[in-house]
């Protein structure tokens, strides 16, 4: 039975907006990117994952760091198999990514709506497309 859990803590936020707020804001394309620096092995049954999580805007509206560290506990034979594989270069678990994200991209959403920028997410596309046998003038505008 899989025990391993995964906790998150952010320990550093550096954020800035460059764009001049009284001028429009052309749409951006928005990169990020989650780096895992290290695993490191605390106890037995504990390791410490640090990371960085960086989103940068093109044009350059604004830029944003997220620095922390993952705390993963599970049993003794868990740790020391992720460990392991993290020595031979493999990538972590999925479990261990995804709740970093998760946490991560919640914690960018929120400085990215401080600074009046756009979130960090992909926005779902319109699809604007004619239905087969209905004139033009009716679109469908399912996403």
């Amino acid at each position: 039975m899989n025990r391993m859990r995964v906790n998150v803590s952010v320990v550093n936020i550096s954020a800035e907006r460059f764009w001049d707020p009284s001028k429009p804001m052309p749409p951006p394309q928005i990169s990020t990117n989650l780096s895992l620096v290290d695993v490191e092995r605390k106890k037995e049954d504990l390791l410490e994952v640090p990371f960085l999580f960086t989103v940068g805007y093109n044009p350059s509206i604004a830029q944003m760091s997220l620095k922390g560290k993952a705390y993963v506990t599970g049993t003794e034979e868990e740790i020391s198999r992720i460990y392991k594989e993290h020595k031979e270069r493999k990538t972590p678990p999925p479990a261990i990514i995804q709740t970093i994200a998760t946490v991560i991209f919640a914690e960018a959403i929120l400085v990215s709506r401080t600074l009046n920028v756009p979130p960090p997410i992909p926005l779902p596309m319109m699809n604007l497309k004619k239905p087969s046998g209905i004139r033009n003038s009716r679109l469908d505008y399912s996403a």
